[in-house]
């Protein structure tokens, strides 16, 4: 597993990483009745680090200093990041959770960009999100809101540290050695919110499902991706996570998307694929 997710080119790797995350998040919609956001959070996160540790088996001895000043945060902001999103998509529609989520990379985009291209590449993606969001939802729960939206600073953190982290560490060994760290910071929730009290071997087989679909396969293909991407063009490419999350609703869940839904998806595939291009273009 691991050489071959090592050899897939990073903008590849970034679409895979987003199919990946979608069809474990149709594993979790399963899960929550029975253990909960925090519980499935753990699950997840618990079993990834497992996983990763394995697969790639990162000598914590030989890790600098520098490199613990980059991957502790990094694993931080990951596991911090996953659990606040579920505790958001436990109140709050996940279509929109994902929408609110993605201001954060839409951040960073911004931030990233030099040239008057990148900036119409970000507006155009910005222009999708705001098609796609159910802004006119009544009784949206506010905390889900807020869980959302700090889901997204999490995300820009996570994508920042990510791209430097890539620089100075082999990117199996980073995620690893990250997944590790959100794990000590994750899984006490589940274990205190009594949500692993309720595991039966069914549920601990979707949990390996979970974390591989959810957390060890994409985590590792985003890390590949973020030594090889600009910051801006990973973050716009990443916006195809809410139009990923609708066609999901579609196909698992039979939630037909609207007129607004369809123009959303095109032009956040119409934003990523003119954002590889020109950056393209630049590097040639």
């Amino acid at each position: 597993m691991k050489n071959k997710l090592i050899n897939i080119p990073p903008i590849p790797a970034v679409l895979f990483a987003i199919i990946s995350v979608q069809s474990g998040a149709a594993i979790a919609k399963g899960l929550f009745p029975v253990i909960g956001a925090a519980g499935t959070a753990s699950l997840r996160i618990g079993i990834s680090a497992l996983i990763l540790l394995a697969v790639y088996r990162p000598n914590l001895k030989k890790i600098t200093a520098n490199q613990w000043k980059l991957v502790i945060p990094y694993g931080l902001s990951l596991g911090a990041m996953n659990l606040v999103f579920y505790l958001a998509i436990e109140r709050i529609p996940i279509g929109l959770a994902v929408t609110l989520e993605f201001i954060g990379p839409l951040l960073v985009a911004v931030l990233g960009s030099k040239r008057m291209i990148d900036f119409f590449w970000v507006l155009l993606a910005a222009a999708g999100i705001v098609l796609i969001a159910p802004w006119s939802s009544n009784g949206i729960d506010l905390l889900g809101v807020l869980f959302a939206l700090l889901a997204g600073g999490l995300w820009a953190a996570y994508i920042v540290l990510g791209g430097k982290i890539s620089k100075i560490m082999k990117g199996g060994e980073a995620v690893a050695t990250g997944m590790l760290f959100a794990a000590i910071l994750i899984v006490p929730f589940g274990i205190l919110g009594n949500g692993l009290n309720s595991l039966t071997p069914k549920l601990f087989s979707l949990g390996i499902a979970l974390a591989l679909l959810s957390s060890a396969i994409p985590f590792t293909l985003e890390m590949k991706a973020l030594g090889q991407l600009p910051a801006r063009t990973f973050s716009i490419l990443m916006s195809l996570e809410p139009a990923a999350a609708s066609i999901c609703g579609l196909i698992f869940l039979q939630e037909y998307l609207t007129f607004n839904e369809v123009l959303a998806v095109l032009f956040v595939v119409i934003a990523s694929a003119g954002s590889t291009i020109t950056s393209r273009r630049q590097e040639n």
